[in-house]
């Protein structure tokens, strides 16, 4: 699986992946996929529910540098979004690092989080390294590559998006990407970059020139214990999960994308019922869903993600974890974690039912 970076690579004709000058999926989106039309668009950037951004502030736990500097091995703090930061064998890692105020190209307009970082860029720890999945504005943030550039050690991302970042000013020498099924090995961490079913892009000429991944993370312990942790990235369901978790065997933990689904997109984003399939394909044991909770980036409620998943965890006995933004998560010990999103969700909720018989008073 050890392979030799392309280091960096605008030549990517050795991918099989790539074809006539772009990057594709494993399986073609089928042809009576619906396309999102006119008024789905219209809707989802100017007519969305209120209940797509939550009304007050969520609740983040505060991260200083004293804080990390105690943690544990083994620690594993979500951010926001995508975002999660690890430590392994006395080392940070960081997964798809945003921490600007929209997801979007423009400082004006776009998704806007909902929370601020529990920790700023300028308080995170020195890095080993940064994980990325793909070069969408949710999970691939051009400041805060430039500000994280000095302070890591190497930058794991796939085919193009490590010519993004050598572009950007990071350091050649501390970029690898690399193809599906490639990877490398660092400080007893193996990372292997592994099918996804989505799409790449930041402009609206040049989709699909870089390539989609999600990462598998083994922490090689004592001989033969290996600590299996899987990044989703982004991606809808297909027969890949089963592939991976077939290849690799079972995993502890698995961050999985729960949230932007939508019917209008299916082939690109899991719905929740998808989203446990896929840890069950991937034989996971603790099931953490991420890309939700900071940006609005479609049309069910901010909540939504979380409620459905651990309805299905239930019915179906998979362990489900859902930290708030900043807390602590034993990865060898993970815990079931407060639900602290229901208090805003029943008000919020209870705000929404009562909206209409207001408005007929006041008319």
């Amino acid at each position: 699986m050890q392979s030799t970076p392309k280091n960096p690579a605008s030549d990517y004709s050795t991918s099989q992946q790539w074809s006539e000058g772009r990057f594709r999926n494993i399986t073609p989106k089928p042809a009576t996929t619906r396309e999102p039309g006119a008024k789905v668009m219209w809707d989802f950037f100017f007519n969305k529910p209120a209940n797509t951004e939550p009304a007050t502030p969520i609740p983040v736990r505060a991260l200083t540098p004293a804080i990390l500097n105690s943690a544990p091995d083994g620690s594993l703090y979500r951010l926001g979004h995508s975002t999660v930061l690890i430590k392994l064998r006395g080392g940070w890692w960081i997964t798809d690092p945003v921490f600007s105020k929209r997801a979007s190209p423009f400082s004006f307009a776009g998704p806007k989080r909902f929370h601020a970082p529990p920790i700023s860029l300028e308080d995170l720890p020195a890095l080993d390294g940064v994980i990325l999945s793909h070069d969408h504005y949710d999970h691939l943030d051009h400041h805060a590559m430039q500000k994280l550039a000095g302070k890591t050690k190497v930058f794991l991302c796939t085919l193009g998006v490590g010519d993004r970042l050598v572009a950007w000013g990071v350091p050649a020498a501390k970029v690898q990407q690399y193809d599906w099924w490639q990877g490398t090995e660092i400080n007893g961490l193996r990372f292997t970059a592994t099918p996804a079913q989505h799409f790449s892009g930041r402009s609206l000429s040049d989709g699909n020139r870089t390539l989609w991944a999600s990462w598998v993370i083994e922490n090689l312990q004592a001989p033969g214990e290996v600590q299996r942790i899987f990044f989703s990235g982004d991606s809808g369901y297909f027969s890949g999960f089963a592939d991976i978790g077939k290849h690799f065997g079972a995993f502890d933990l698995t961050l999985m994308e729960t949230g932007a689904y939508n019917e209008n997109w299916p082939y690109v984003h899991m719905q929740p019922e998808q989203t446990v399939q896929a840890h069950m394909d991937l034989r996971g044991r603790w099931l953490l869903p991420i890309h939700n909770g900071t940006f609005s980036l479609s049309m069910h409620a901010w909540w939504d993600p979380f409620e459905r998943v651990i309805a299905l965890g239930r019915e179906r006995n998979i362990l489900v974890t859902t930290p708030m933004m900043g807390e602590r998560l034993d990865i060898q010990s993970p815990h079931t974690c407060e639900r602290w999103w229901q208090t805003q969700m029943r008000e919020e909720s209870a705000s929404l039912k009562a909206a209409p018989a207001d408005s007929g008073q006041a008319g």
